[in-house]
């Protein structure tokens, strides 16, 4: 009985051990290439072409009242600014016709009848763009505004002739309460994952409400037809489609943020979350199998660690409780450390102020949260865009 106690102990253990390389694999080969990197320096960008800023709005009176005229004052020569009304019943529309008569950059496109056969934003979007006269085009939403005057120059800036996609973070708006700051954790740690994976020349996804490509390439490739009946998708999918390590550049620098407004409520945050985690089992097997690999040995490392209090590992004298607990103790603080301590440089360096003390906390909450609507979206039925 004792072999068969101390057996399984072992196993545990090096199981433990595995799943903290694992961890540790993905930190330094992936995670770290964040803290390195150097941002783009827009005094180097001598020329700047036209850019088309495409934005879909169902019902966004409020939201484009107060953040389409940071846009529409964005620092850049010569830019137009595609917002496709897509079938609202509020004054959104009377709200576009009225600035584009005081703004001629503002071009308002009227979707009078929706389309049932395209889901979510990618019908609206797809018009947006058909209706842009620039080959450059800048994505995002009406519930967002940008951080600077300059975020346009930083966007064309990451060009270079052979650039056709551009993938940039894009942070939530801040505030001091608990759903805030679970959010905002999820949006860096999902940042974390597909921003250094595109500097590892594997990028999987982008964000729709920062993001941009080339009208040429999402023509060429037939937008986004090949996953019109899923609802999300229109950013991630359509990166994941289209986006190589020669074609993708990165922006992290503050210019370049888009901050958006996040939900107010769980039971609105949850439904996002449930219609974002939608399109993951649709990736390539390389990047399921990474992504996959990394969650799993995240959930594990808990998993394990509660596992070996109940199992005493055979750590040369297996009577020796306390020292089998100091070893343990050990590897999970040096693992949660090392963790902590490159997501804290990485919450900086994307502006993420007021994170750090919350960051193995919400990092143990989204190991059991995550997994709970994964199956939540298998069994109930899949929420839709607005």
């Amino acid at each position: 009985m004792i072999i068969i106690y101390d057996s399984i102990g072992f196993v545990l253990l090096m199981a433990f051990l595995l799943v903290i390389l694992i961890q540790l694999f993905f930190y330094g080969v992936f995670f770290r290439r964040l803290i390195t990197y150097k941002p783009q320096n827009i005094s180097e960008k001598r020329t700047f072409e036209p850019i088309s800023v495409v934005i879909s709005a169902r019902n966004e009176f409020e939201n484009l009242t107060r953040f389409l005229p940071q846009i529409l004052a964005q620092d850049y020569p010569d830019f137009e600014v595609v917002v496709v009304n897509d079938c609202s019943d509020d004054e959104t529309a009377e709200l576009l016709d009225e600035m584009a008569r005081h703004n001629p950059k503002l071009k308002p496109v009227h979707l009078r009848q929706s389309l049932n056969f395209f889901q979510g934003k990618k019908f609206p979007l797809s018009m947006g763009i058909k209706s842009a006269k620039n080959d450059l085009l800048v994505l995002t939403d009406a519930d967002c505004y940008p951080e600077s005057d300059q975020w346009l120059r930083t966007m064309a800036a990451a060009y270079s002739p052979q650039t056709e996609v551009v993938i940039a973070y894009g942070p939530y708006q801040s505030a001091k309460n608990l759903l805030n700051r679970l959010i905002r954790y999820d949006t860096l740690h999902i940042a974390i994952q597909y921003l250094s994976f595109a500097l590892a020349g594997l990028p999987y996804m982008g964000v729709g409400r920062n993001l941009s490509y080339r009208k040429s390439l999402f023509m060429r490739n037939k937008g986004f037809t090949s996953h019109y009946k899923i609802a999300s998708g229109d950013d991630d999918l359509f990166i994941h489609q289209v986006a190589n390590k020669h074609n993708t550049s990165v922006l992290i620098q503050s210019e370049d943020r888009m901050i958006s407004i996040p939900k107010k409520t769980f039971i609105e945050w949850i439904r996002q979350k449930r219609r974002h985690l939608m399109t993951g089992s649709f990736y390539a097997l390389k990047i399921k199998l990474l992504l996959g690999g990394y969650n799993a040995s995240a959930s594990l490392f808990y998993a394990l660690f509660v596992a070996l209090w109940f199992v005493n590992p055979p750590f040369y004298y297996a009577d020796w409780f306390w020292l089998n607990s100091a070893v343990l103790l050990f590897l999970f603080f040096l693992k949660t450390l090392i963790q902590w301590t490159l997501f804290a440089q990485i919450a900086k360096k994307l502006g993420e102020t007021g994170l750090t003390w919350w960051i193995p906390l919400a990092d143990f909450f989204f190991v059991i949260f995550t997994p709970f609507l994964l199956t939540l979206n298998i069994f109930v039925r899949k929420p839709k865009w607005k």
